[in-house]
């Protein structure tokens, strides 16, 4: 089978909550045409899958992973002044799965996007706990208390560069693929508070991901997931195929 060929070639993981199964497809047809990334980076769920590959965990077991993830499982009720829940048992997952490192330790070197609640500045993590990074990064505000990083206070990335596109040009990568799995997505009646919120920045964020990506040369895969929602981790079997479907489809 002929693929695609790249040079220093940097793959950016986006957002999008429950969505992220899709990016286990996506990994599991890069890995089948034998294209391996050089630099690696992700915001929010894109960071978790960013780290694992980073780390070296193999397709089978991050599929395994994304089949068997529930965000029930991975949030603990935490009320405090800054959020409702906690998402502490995600980096309990990475340290299960990982281990106690940090992200310059990686073998393919990775960056994660965060936000400072405080400036509203994006922050690009490239060193320190990954464990930690992973939850400043998926740290929903709102829903999630904010991480504490030396003196800032860590959320989600989306709200900065949900496509994280920027930092692989400064880490040297010179091809460039982004994953988007919100942008023209189908909207869906809330059921829940969590749905409302997530509606609510998956509606802001869509034309601000729009112009991030618009105007830069790098290849853009887009899995068809208007019909899932980011919130209902039950269709991951589903969201893997349709991830994988797109990257077929796209480097071949």
């Amino acid at each position: 089978m002929k693929k695609k060929k790249f040079k220093k070639l940097g793959i950016a993981l986006g957002g999008g909550a429950a969505l992220g199964a899709a990016h286990v497809g996506v990994m599991k047809a890069f890995n089948e045409l034998d294209i391996k990334p050089d630099f690696i980076s992700g915001t929010s769920i894109g960071a978790f899958v960013a780290a694992h590959i980073a780390f070296g965990t193999s397709i089978e077991k991050l599929e395994e992973l994304a089949l068997d993830l529930d965000w029930l499982d991975i949030t603990a009720f935490k009320l405090s002044k800054m959020g409702l829940l906690s998402n502490e048992k995600l980096g309990k997952s990475i340290l299960d799965q990982i281990g106690k490192v940090n992200i310059e330790d990686a073998n393919i070197p990775l960056c994660m996007i965060s936000t400072d609640i405080v400036t509203g500045k994006k922050v690009v993590l490239k060193e320190g706990p990954l464990y930690k990074a992973v939850m400043a990064s998926t740290c929903l505000p709102g829903i999630f208390t904010p991480v504490e990083w030396d003196d800032m206070l860590l959320v989600d990335g989306v709200l900065c560069e949900n496509v994280p596109i920027t930092p692989l040009r400064e880490m040297g990568a010179r091809d460039i693929i982004g994953v988007d799995l919100i942008t023209n997505r189908q909207y869906k009646r809330p059921e829940n508070i969590l749905n409302v919120l997530i509606n609510t920045f998956d509606i802001a964020l869509d034309n601000m991901i729009k112009e991030q990506i618009e105007d830069k040369k790098t290849m853009l895969i887009q899995p068809e997931l208007g019909a899932y929602s980011m919130a209902d981790t039950g269709e991951a079997e589903k969201l893997i195929e349709e991830g994988y479907k797109a990257a077929m489809n796209a480097l071949q």
